[in-house]
């Protein structure tokens, strides 16, 4: 092997370019583990404080993601319940039981007997009137009265001169027609007192209106002293409340689900926590053309006076409904347009799917296409997802 001799010189420029050398070699090798060691670095970093992960339409939520512990999932499941419906309501007096009671002729009210909210029984005096219509009409009948008999005397007088055969034939014809339109008078006049309600007892100019049944004062828009002129205009309403309807308004929408003899229940917000039991009794024919709603009555006995009218009530009507796929309301997200709710495909693993809600319900909604019964909805917490 042959050796070389180096100079002094020339072994020092050698050994200068073997450090050149090896420092860029070391050099190379730290950017080469510098870079393995920052990409080893990121990976892990990134992953392990993911919320979620994406693949194509899934979200996955990672083991470590704090998300899982605000998620909830169930299991769909089907109602056969009935579908409640639940409308606001009012108690009112029964109609049938309600007598407004109106002036039969205009007068001055002299007296007036009773106070709303009164309870009165049938035949009761209420108030009195003084009229001098009135007093006109015991006038008139008067002379109706006095007219008759002087007809009826003319009439036998006429026809015993005809039967002696010294009367003319049109004397007692027109004897006979005079005698028949007083009767017409009479009857015209004593028709009117009876109209009136006047009582030949205590004829005069005052005329005193009795309670047509026994029942309760509920409205009253007269006073002492007031006259009634107008006798079209109620003077008070008397209402028997031993039975009382509770009624409500049914927009039309729900006037399909409601028929006669359906039970209802009744909760009144004068009795929280008690309910009624009854039926429908009656469901109008016609809608309100302003508000486009239906009437709908409930009759309930009340002879502990307990319902009293214009007291506030909801009224929760039962329909029966098929078997049908049922979501939490906690599960229905707006997007857009449409419904969704979020699918488990997968453990921790979701999907968005759109849904066809039905009508809703105080806990939730029927759904009519989009899922089926044992699919996993998140329950809870669907909302971040969306986001």
């Amino acid at each position: 092997m042959n050796k070389i001799h180096l100079s002094g010189a020339n072994k020092r420029i050698a050994l200068a370019g073997f450090g050149v050398i090896a420092t860029l070699a070391l050099s190379v090798e730290a950017v080469r583990w510098m870079s393995t060691t920052s990409h080893a670095s990121v990976k892990p970093d990134a992953t392990e404080h993911a919320i979620v992960l994406r693949d194509g339409d899934k979200i996955i939520v990672p083991p470590d993601s704090a998300l899982r512990s605000r998620l909830a999932v169930a299991v769909v499941g089907l109602r056969d319940e009935p579908r409640l419906v639940q409308l606001p309501a009012t108690v009112e007096a029964d109609p049938a039981r309600t007598a407004n009671i109106l002036p039969p002729v205009a007068g001055r009210i002299v007296e007036l007997k009773v106070h709303l909210g009164d309870h009165v029984e049938k035949g009761q005096p209420l108030l009195t009137i003084d009229s001098g219509d009135l007093a006109q009409a015991w006038s008139d009948n008067d002379k109706a009265r006095d007219a008759l008999n002087h007809a009826g005397t003319t009439l036998k007088r006429v026809q015993g001169l005809r039967d002696a055969g010294a009367g003319a034939a049109k004397d007692l014809e027109q004897a006979q027609s005079d005698y028949t339109q007083a009767q017409a008078e009479l009857t015209r006049s004593e028709t009117r007192l009876r109209g009136i309600g006047a009582d030949a007892r205590t004829r005069g100019r005052q005329l005193t209106l009795s309670a047509p049944y026994a029942g309760t004062i509920t409205a009253l828009s007269t006073s002492q002293g007031a006259y009634a002129n107008d006798l079209t205009a109620s003077l008070m309403t008397v209402s028997n409340l031993d039975a009382v309807w509770v009624t409500a308004n049914a927009p039309e929408s729900n006037v399909a689900l409601i028929a006669k003899d359906q039970p209802v229940d009744v909760v009144f917000q004068a009795y929280p926590g008690q309910t009624w039991h009854g039926k429908v009794s009656f469901v109008s024919e016609v809608l309100d053309p302003d508000t486009r709603r239906a009437k709908v009555r409930i009759a309930f006995p009340n002879t502990d006076g307990r319902l009293k009218p214009n007291m506030f009530a909801t009224a929760t009507f039962a329909v029966p409904q098929q078997r049908s796929v049922f979501v939490p309301n906690s599960a229905l997200i707006m997007n857009n347009d449409s419904t969704v709710v979020w699918v488990e495909v997968a453990p921790w693993t979701f999907v968005k799917r759109t849904v066809q809600p039905g009508y809703g319900e105080p806990d939730g909604a029927r759904v009519g296409a989009g899922l089926a019964a044992g699919d996993r909805i998140v329950v809870k917490g669907g909302v971040l997802l969306n986001d």
